[in-house]
């Protein structure tokens, strides 16, 4: 039904407000529904709060309607104990009728679950509404659970001639290197903002000593992992002043000082490596900021799905090359002067 696919997109709104929020848990939105009239609205708000069907449960004012209403939701209810209790049990309770899902949980503890006891229960199911997009929503989540691993953002700035940086004996400052204006930067601080996790190269880290924190946007900083193989990078740089946690990818030893965790890998595929360590760690998204060889690592092993590129309004001439990928462009946006590809992976 078409006012089916109006209800769903409208939960879709509500969820991408918990953007940034709700990680490691799923983007989710929820809508009820009486006498085609929205008596109750809600979303997954932050990790470890009331889920989207508890908010806009608890949103509706008189609670007698709901036994006569429709509850539409991104994101199949759960079935389990996690942070809160089963989202399907409230929904029982409080004998709402039918309930329309986005798209099915493949999270091994929901995965149908919710779905069965709500029609154990005698409620109308319909499932795969605006489906794709529900799955699209939450392409970190899915990706984290099905793939075991994180959803992976490769990022970087380019100029209008293909290099990513200079040649390092041609670099004066840091600003000297620079290819983006100062929109490009704004947005890239927000974009840190709605993944779990950022990395970069030991060479990144040396040349243009980073934070790596969303200091120009609101939002969580995200962890920071710094690839460091032989323990080379002097511990005054700005990733090493504990402001927030940091893992360090290197090749010597496992230790712990206060948020600052040093990791030990065998280095014979660091890209695959680094994902398993971050999958156990629960992290569903990475955005890899590069530089190229870092990058590269990367797109060799075919661990990647998505692309952000920037086009800085500059040229360098000679220097390094930046990345090349294979994927669909699937939008473009301007910042300043300067221009951002979405790349999705083919």
């Amino acid at each position: 039904m078409q006012e089916h696919g109006i209800y769903m997109e409208r939960c879709i709104q509500l969820a991408l407000k918990g953007l940034g929020n709700v990680a490691p848990n799923p983007m989710v939105g929820c809508v009820i529904v009486s006498r085609g009239k929205i008596i109750g609205e809600g979303y997954h708000e932050y990790y470890g709060g009331p889920h989207a069907e508890v908010n806009a449960i608890h949103s509706a004012e008189n609670k007698e309607l709901l036994k006569d209403s429709v509850l539409y939701v991104s994101l199949e209810p759960c079935n389990h104990h996690g942070k809160t209790p089963p989202c399907s049990d409230l929904i029982i309770k409080y004998k709402i009728p039918e309930v329309v899902i986005g798209c099915t949980d493949s999270f091994e503890k929901v995965a149908g679950k919710g779905i069965e006891k709500l029609k154990n229960a005698g409620i109308k199911v319909t499932t795969g509404v605006l489906e794709n997009e529900c799955r699209k929503l939450n392409k970190r989540f899915f990706t984290f659970h099905e793939k075991k691993r994180p959803y992976i953002i490769l990022k970087w700035a380019q100029t209008e001639d293909g290099f990513i940086s200079k040649f390092p004996e041609d670099i004066k400052s840091k600003s000297d290197n620079w290819i983006t204006g100062e929109e490009s930067k704004i947005l890239a601080h927000q974009l840190r903002a709605s993944e779990q996790a950022i990395l970069i190269g030991t060479n990144t880290v040396k040349i243009d000593n980073p934070e790596l924190t969303t200091r120009l946007a609101t939002g969580k900083n995200p962890l920071r992992i710094i690839i460091d193989k032989n323990l080379i990078l002097p511990e005054n740089l700005n990733v090493f002043d504990k402001s927030t946690p940091t893992l360090v990818i290197n090749h010597f030893k496992n230790e712990m000082h206060q948020n600052l965790e040093y990791i030990k890998t065998d280095w014979k595929n660091v890209a695959e490596e680094i994902i398993t360590v971050l999958y156990k760690k629960g992290i569903t998204s990475l955005i890899v900021e590069g530089g190229s060889k870092t990058l590269n690592a990367f797109i060799s092993a075919n661990i990647w799905d998505e692309a952000m590129v920037f086009t800085g309004n500059k040229k360098f001439e000679k220097g390094i090359k930046a990345p090349s990928v294979k994927g669909e462009k699937h939008k473009t946006i301007q910042c300043g002067k300067d221009w951002l590809d979405f790349i999705m992976k083919e």
